[in-house]
């Protein structure tokens, strides 16, 4: 943001501003800016003026174009001009001074007068016409404005270098009123009825779109408290004061319990419960991308626009249109706006389907004219439906549109094959890429099994790029902590895709780019539970690396921090001795040998290890207690806590009759092989105990969260690894589930309580047990939002050390020098309590610990 004018309500913006930045920015000022699509957090104001960006709140601010005051710009052949509204005087001394730029203006002037009775008959009369381009702002009622002309041309015409933008007052107080109908049609018929009302915003979503798996994992407890229907309005009201919002949603309400068939409905008027539903709308992209029940969805039809009156009507014959092809979708959008979004099932693989696809665009182009519609109402035409302008423009304005390009870009060098004379809509498909299959280690079964199907769930969303503090969730550390796009999610995808397709990056498995971009990958998993497309980067780098290094040695830190279940062993027959050899001088030696960043030190060996000390504790029903190599060799006490709140819960506490380990670490360096013989040992060694109804405990996140992910992974048909995932608790999950025991409550705990959860916590195991056992300990934690930067081996690596640190920055370090040393600070993840160690200075508690010092004999 380079300047912000609070008197003026403009704002100066580079186009790499993040709109969420320049919103927070203007919010002291008590302004905003008004369009803001579900990828505010990420998506940038250059990309917004781009195509044309709306959102929810367009309803009441319009569209990018109409909050678009001035722009800076550059052509093709160098010439940098600013541009914006331009008063007839104004224009005509323009023409008169000649040059590049009077010769841009005057045929500005011409085209504008040669096509303005076809521009005022032709642009339909809604407030989503995104597409074509906006030649109406050149006509005189609306100001020759030439930046807003621009705007939404898609990078065809000019390169944009600043935006003056126009600011509007940001509500003080807003409610979410949610509205349940029997179907989407339903919902449609009464959006005039809402629109009544004078809403900020009025979205609209069916049922399937909220029973989508993604959208369960991750909202299950927002979804819980829909109101009954099989379709959503959801209506927000802004005011001055929450009482005056909230009574503006009541008197709709009023209104509305007054008919037959009135609606269910949720009045949310807390800011955290409005965003929880938010949150739900504004994944839908991703979630609609790779839904089981539909199988592959794609764009191309995805944000048509009709008047408001007549979504109801448009809506039921494009629900027609898909089934008369076959086709499935989830139906949402900006229904205010008569904007509907649809991620269709296109079979774009086989040349049959292609040439269905390309029938069906064909009659959904028709019938959106039809009802008076746009064929864009948010995204722009591009190539998916340039060539199709022509149905709803006719050739008199393509003609002009093509003529505007030429203006700026008379060589058609920008952008070529976008909106004017574009690529046909069936040729280019991403689909169509031909694509390795390649054998792998594991399996992808939500994925048809395929390598190359898990890549391609990225569908580009760009969550992954988010950066606004809490709330963010886990993903991605490693581009919060570069800003490159090569170490997002999305990157990574974009360059495994391309090593498949072999045509830019040509090495295969063999690749560097590759490597190097997956080499900062902390293996947190967030995206798989972050990601609206569940796209798992964790597992595609294990994969990655697996077949990179097949045939040359791993660094040296591979072995050191892979086979650390051997040097543990090892170590544990002269632990005294390992711990003096690691404090001796020539310990830095082998740590630089290793590839250890001489900032770290390496955890001491425990003096006698968890299994040789353990006894069978406890009587009731049997548990077994998973003694893990990090609890084991390093921290017994954990466990030991463990024993005793285990048998104080009613159970016999048993442990694995020999010594196993998980293989977490060979997974962060591709070891897939090893992994999958610890795990068939694994699964030998439980599954008698399993299948006799005998429940796992496992304190360390990391390795629960192999037994419930990764061994699916390797084991996808061996019924033994469905059972271990099914039977593996966490200490709180088996606590406050299978066990309903629920300790004592102890003595208040002085001073703030921190929680660091462990990645895999967050992404695959879940907290929701964590905070019940915590709650009803009486505590009140302060949840921190991300990853501590320590990654199991990650944070030990020389070259991953600044990362690492800087990964920590992000939330976990600043927050325990704001806790200070009197808090209590609990981290059930090993290499979380490492980096809480050595980087905040402070010993984490696990959880076991701290409901042990809650009984009663403790």
């Amino acid at each position: 943001v380079i300047e912000l004018d609070p008197a003026a309500r403009t704002a100066r913006v580079l186009p790499g501003t993040v709109l969420d930045d320049l919103r927070a920015a203007a919010a002291p000022h008590g302004l905003t800016f008004g369009p803001d699509p579900a990828t505010h957090a990420w998506c940038t104001l250059g990309g917004m003026i781009g195509n044309n960006a709306c959102g929810v709140h367009s309803l009441t601010a319009g569209r990018t174009s109409d909050n678009v005051e001035a722009l800076e710009i550059l052509t093709y052949d160098g010439l940098r001009l600013r541009v914006g509204a331009t008063p007839e005087e104004e224009l005509a001394r323009l023409i008169r001074s000649g040059g590049r730029r009077g010769e841009i203006y005057r045929h500005l002037r011409e085209l504008r007068d040669r096509h303005a009775e076809a521009i005022r008959a032709r642009f339909p009369r809604l407030p989503r016409r995104v597409s074509g381009f906006n030649l109406d702002e050149l006509l005189p009622e609306n100001g020759f404005h030439v930046a807003r002309a621009l705007t939404g041309t898609e990078g065809t015409c000019v390169t944009i270098l600043e935006a003056t933008l126009r600011l509007v007052p940001r509500p003080a107080a807003k409610v979410l009123l949610i509205l349940g109908y029997p179907d989407v049609f339903a919902a449609a018929d009464h959006v005039l009825e809402v629109l009544a009302a004078e809403p900020a915003g009025l979205e609209g979503m069916d049922r399937f779109l909220v029973e989508n798996d993604f959208t369960r994992r991750a909202h299950q407890a927002v979804l819980d408290t829909l109101p009954d229907g099989g379709a959503w309005l959801l209506a927000e009201f802004a005011a001055a004061t929450p009482d005056e919002a909230a009574a503006r949603a009541r008197s709709l309400l009023q209104s509305l319990q007054g008919h037959p068939g009135a609606p269910g409905f949720l009045l949310l008027t807390e800011p955290a419960d409005q965003a929880r539903f938010w949150a739900v709308r504004e994944a839908a992209v991703g979630t609609t991308s790779h839904d089981p029940r539909l199988g592959e969805a794609w764009p191309g039809w995805e944000d048509a626009a009709v008047p408001p009156a007549r979504l109801a009507s448009y809506l039921r014959a494009f629900k027609a249109l898909l089934a008369r092809f076959g086709y499935g979708a989830a139906l949402y959008g900006h229904f205010g706006e008569g904007c509907l979004h649809a991620r269709i099932n296109f079979d774009l693989r086989t040349p049959d389907g292609v040439r269905r696809h390309r029938a069906f665009m064909e009659e959904a182009a028709d019938l959106v004219v039809a009802h008076g519609g746009s064929l864009s109402g948010e995204h722009g035409d591009g190539q998916a439906r340039g060539e199709l302008l022509e149905r709803m423009f006719g050739p008199e304005l393509v003609t002009a549109f093509r003529d505007f390009k030429a203006i700026w870009d008379p060589d058609g060098r920008m952008n070529p094959g976008k909106v004017i004379d574009p690529y046909p809509l069936d040729s280019h498909l991403r689909p169509r890429t031909p694509l390795a299959a390649l054998p792998t280690h594991l399996h992808w079964p939500e994925d048809g099994d395929r390598y190359a199907r898990a890549v391609q769930r990225c569908v580009g969303v760009g969550r992954c790029r988010r950066d606004d503090g809490g709330g963010a969730g886990v993903m991605c550390p490693s581009w919060r902590a570069t800003r490159e796009e090569k170490h997002s999610t999305r990157g990574r995808s974009r360059l495994l895709f391309e090593m498949l397709a072999g045509e830019v990056v040509t090495a295969g498995w063999h690749s560097e780019e590759v490597r190097e971009a997956l080499d900062l990958c902390l293996a947190c998993k967030g995206c798989k539970h972050d990601c609206p497309a569940g796209v798992d980067m964790a597992a595609l780098k294990a994969e990655f690396l697996a077949h990179f290094y097949r045939d040359r040695l791993r660094p040296l830190r591979a072995y050191a921090a892979g086979w650390i279940h051997r040097w543990a062993r090892l170590a544990s027959l002269a632990p005294d001795l390992a711990n003096a050899i690691l404090q001796s001088p020539p310990a830095a030696w082998l740590q630089q040998l290793a590839g250890i960043a001489p900032e770290r030190t390496l955890p001491a060996f425990a003096r006698t290890t968890f299994r040789s000390r353990f006894l069978p504790r406890g009587a009731g029903p049997a548990v077994l207690l998973w003694p893990d190599t990090f609890t084991n060799h390093f921290q017994p006490e954990i466990a030991e806590a463990a024993v005793d709140v285990l048998a104080a819960a009613g159970r016999r506490v048993e442990i694995p009759h020999k010594p196993l380990c998980c293989g977490r670490p060979l997974y962060d360096f591709g070891m897939l092989d090893q992994a999958r013989r610890q795990l068939r040992e694994i699964l030998d060694a439980l599954s008698p105990s399993l299948a006799a109804g005998v429940p796992l405990v496992v304190l360390e996140p990391s390795c629960a969260a192999v037994f419930r992910d990764e061994a699916l992974q390797l084991f996808p048909a061996d019924p033994r690894a469905r059972l271990l995932a099914e039977r593996t608790f966490t200490l709180a999950g088996f606590l406050t589930g299978e066990a309903r025991f629920l300790p004592p409550v102890g003595a208040p705990t002085p001073g703030p309580v921190l929680v660091q959860p462990h990645c895999h916590q967050h992404t695959v195991l879940g907290t929701a047990p964590d905070r019940e056992l915590l709650a009803h300990l009486g505590l009140a934690p302060q949840w921190l939002e991300g990853c501590c930067g320590m990654a199991g081996a990650f944070g030990f690596a020389r070259e991953h050390f600044a990362i690492s640190q800087a990964v920590g920055e992000q939330n976990l370090l600043p927050a325990l020098r704001a806790a200070g040393p009197e808090s209590l600070v609990l981290a059930d993840g090993f290499s979380c309590r490492e980096q809480i160690r050595q980087s905040g200075g402070r010993r984490a508690l696990h959880l076991a610990e701290v409901v042990r010092r809650a009984l009663p004999s403790f």
